[in-house]
């Protein structure tokens, strides 16, 4: 299979009416709304093996994120940038006529996620947090990598600096347990994206505000994690760079209607890595009725 053909079937668009949170969109599929947000130095077709299975029982939308992918680039804000991700996701839900929706965040995409969770819950249906990043745990609960996050930064800047098929397989193989499972062709599209001039600034301008050390202070604490009320699922894999099970499992705890799974064989891009268990437990979740789902943790997770 390839991207191409994982997205038969699906259309790609712009959606919003405000030049400034034009974003392209890949969906399939009618009824209820799943957003599919994906991380940091992403867009769309990280989510590419996933959208037309998901669209069977929904109206799936993966988006670019604003300064990612193909959608606008805005001049960044002062303080709260990271806001402006929210903004963007709430301009396109009022475009398009859509008063709530399910979200399921992966890194980035999860941090926007839990911000419209706190901020504009009557948006929210359920969440979905997928290897989610912006999350500050007590460190007596919850180990952090320091040093996978200075990994990332350096790959991303070698990537976007000098987007070569080596520095591009590169930053993608540090999503991956296993680096087999960076395609040819997910390397071509992002080779592709990622040597366009504008993106190259708007994505080094992305990763100087995210590593900035006053970026700390927008990430959500446990007392805030305590506050969603929306119901979630804490997806997560059994080998996530930065923040392991020990994370999802504390997560789980705060939130009051959470519930675990984790993804065991798979690193920061579960729902590429092992797409049918991802669609599977993402629909079971998407189409039950609102209760606990039961905590559930995947055989062989410790």
């Amino acid at each position: 299979m390839t991207i191409y053909t994982d997205l038969i079937g699906c259309q790609t668009r712009y959606l919003g009416t405000d030049p400034s949170f034009r974003t392209r969109v890949i969906e399939c599929g009618d009824g209820e709304v799943l957003f599919l947000l994906h991380g940091g130095g992403g867009h769309a077709e990280a989510f590419s093996r996933n959208i037309r299975n998901l669209g069977q029982y929904c109206r799936a939308i993966a988006v670019d994120f604003l300064w990612h992918g193909f959608s606008a680039a805005p001049a960044f804000r002062e303080g709260n940038w990271l806001r402006q991700f929210t903004e963007q996701i709430l301009h396109v839900m009022d475009a398009e006529g859509i008063s709530r929706a399910t979200f399921e965040g992966e890194s980035l995409g999860g941090w926007i996620a839990v911000d419209l969770a706190l901020n504009f819950p009557e948006r929210v249906d359920k969440l979905i947090l997928n290897t989610a990043w912006g999350l500050q745990f007590d460190p007596s609960h919850v180990t952090q990598s320091t040093s996978d996050k200075q990994t990332l930064l350096e790959r991303s800047t070698a990537a976007l600096l000098n987007p070569t098929e080596e520095t591009i397989r590169s930053r993608l193989e540090w999503l991956m347990r296993s680096p087999d499972r960076v395609s040819d062709e997910l390397v071509q599209v992002r080779r592709y994206v990622y040597s366009r001039p504008a993106l190259q600034q708007s994505l080094l301008e992305y990763y100087r505000h995210l590593f900035d050390p006053r970026t700390d202070s927008l990430e959500f604490s446990e007392s805030d994690i305590q506050k969603i009320n929306a119901e979630t699922l804490v997806l997560w894999s059994g080998h996530n760079p930065v923040l392991g099970t020990d994370a999802a499992r504390r997560a789980t705890e705060l939130i009051p209607n959470a519930s675990l799974y984790v993804i065991e064989d798979a690193g920061h891009w579960p729902q590429w890595e092992q797409p049918r268990e991802h669609d599977e437990v993402v629909l079971k979740f998407f189409l039950s009725q609102p209760s606990r789902v039961g905590d559930t943790i995947r055989q062989g997770d410790k």
